[in-house]
């Protein structure tokens, strides 16, 4: 067997999952035909820029003139490109601000006064919900931010997070949909969500929702979020309830998965083999501590080299989902950095560790705080630190991992890459 160097070729394998969810490749088979009326795209998500360039390029291209289209799309800082037709607006993220309240105003604008002939196109992606923040009627931005706030550092999955969203909105759970009816609705969806549940990504605008408001105040109970009175209130007495599934407003429109967590997980399959190496996805959707992962992760692996169980060496495994880390500390990282690191001291000292790589990073390329996607792993990594008089355990406890991993040059960096299908996880066995 031939290969490239075990950090060149983790590289490739992360490099072939963002390709595969590249939006200039996967909207334009999912994109409908054109209505009687006129098309108004609104997209909200760390993809949207680029899925409404994809869109433009088909709508607008030579040969393929689909009638009028405009629109709104409301992207993070640094992840945005030129539009012809539809405005691209900028917001906050992972907490909203003004800014975001700015581009969920534009998008419900955006989708007013339309008629049974026209199209809404939605274009949703992950970090949508941040990025456009409509507080429900009589609530703050300064009660959303402190909820969302508390729920990132308590360690909320994205899950419980986006439940509460939903429930504090004029704009998410099916509620943008109910604001452009009687026009037809269209989503097309990049998931960054474990399950790939539709109601849960950018929690859900256009999609109808099944949870309650007792579901919303369940999830702020069990974290101990209990100092906004109001908010709990509303939810008690059911004020905030989200557009349900047999909602009129919303009949007859239809939703479209076009890139996942799996896709980009079966695309660094194909490219692992490519390169002579088995390959075994351990699943799309892991959720948990990045600790509790790491761990997870190094005894698989240490079987793998020691026993050649459940998989023969050399190998490759991948997995994907979102970790989450519940701050304690005071440091600077994200959930993939705090990934490799717990993983390097789970492998450290153990017979067969000398043959296991790994890469953990954000398929957005951010992770968390770390100014970084993420961080791979070399069997030296956590040793190259000691020697340079650092402690991986005191950087894990104090939540400080990116500055440790940036000192022995471990650290991914990418910048934004348009789009995020969540995690990505890769441990080689040499």
């Amino acid at each position: 067997m031939t290969m490239d160097s075990p950090s060149a070729l983790l590289l490739t394998l992360y490099r072939a999952a963002l390709a595969a969810a590249n939006p200039m490749q996967v909207v334009a088979p999912h994109l409908p035909p054109a209505p009687r009326g006129k098309t108004v795209v609104v997209g909200m998500g760390k993809a949207a820029a680029a899925m409404a360039a994809a869109v433009e390029q088909q709508w607008l291209g030579e040969g393929d003139e689909r009638g009028e289209l405009s629109g709104v799309v409301v992207a993070p800082v640094g992840a945005t490109v030129p539009l012809r037709n539809i405005t691209v607006l900028t917001g906050s993220h992972p907490v909203p601000d003004d800014s975001s309240v700015r581009g969920a105003n534009a998008l419900l604008q955006a989708v007013h006064g339309l008629q049974s002939d026209d199209l809404v196109l939605a274009l949703v992606s992950g970090g949508g919900s941040a990025l456009c923040a409509h507080p429900a009627e009589g609530l703050s931005l300064a009660d959303k931010q402190h909820i969302t706030r508390a729920l990132l550092l308590r360690g909320a999955s994205i899950a419980e997070i986006n439940t509460v969203r939903r429930h504090l909105s004029a704009i998410k759970g099916g509620r943008l949909a109910a604001a452009a009816y009687p026009a037809q609705v269209v989503t097309l969806l990049i998931s960054d969500i474990p399950g790939d549940d539709p109601a849960l990504i950018a929690s859900g605008p256009t999609l109808p929702d099944a949870s309650t408001c007792q579901d919303a105040l369940a999830v702020l109970q069990r974290y101990a979020i209990t100092d906004r009175p109001r908010v709990l209130d509303a939810l008690a007495q059911g004020r905030w309830e989200s557009v349900k599934p047999h909602d009129p407003r919303l009949q007859g429109h239809r939703s479209t998965l076009i890139a996942s967590a799996w896709t980009g997980l079966q695309a660094a399959q194909q490219a692992a083999m490519a390169a002579g190496l088995a390959c075994h996805i351990l699943s799309d959707a892991m959720e948990g501590e990045a600790r509790a992962l790491a761990k997870t992760h190094a005894a698989i692996a240490l079987s793998v080299a020691q026993h050649n169980a459940p998989f023969a060496a050399p190998c490759v495994l991948l997995s994907g989902g979102e970790a989450t880390v519940t701050v304690r500390g005071s440091g600077r990282g994200g959930r993939n950095t705090e990934f490799i690191l717990a993983l390097g001291l789970a492998l450290q000292g153990q017979a067969g560790a000398a043959r296991i790589h790994a890469l953990s990073a954000g398929t957005d390329g951010l992770d968390g705080t770390a100014g970084a996607a993420g961080a791979q792993l070399a069997p030296d990594t956590v040793q190259r630190a000691l020697d340079r008089g650092l402690s991986p355990q005191h950087a894990l406890d104090q939540n400080d991992s990116a500055p440790l991993l940036d000192a022995v040059g471990a650290l991914v960096h990418t910048g934004p890459t348009l789009t995020n299908i969540n995690d990505f996880r890769a441990v080689l066995i040499s």
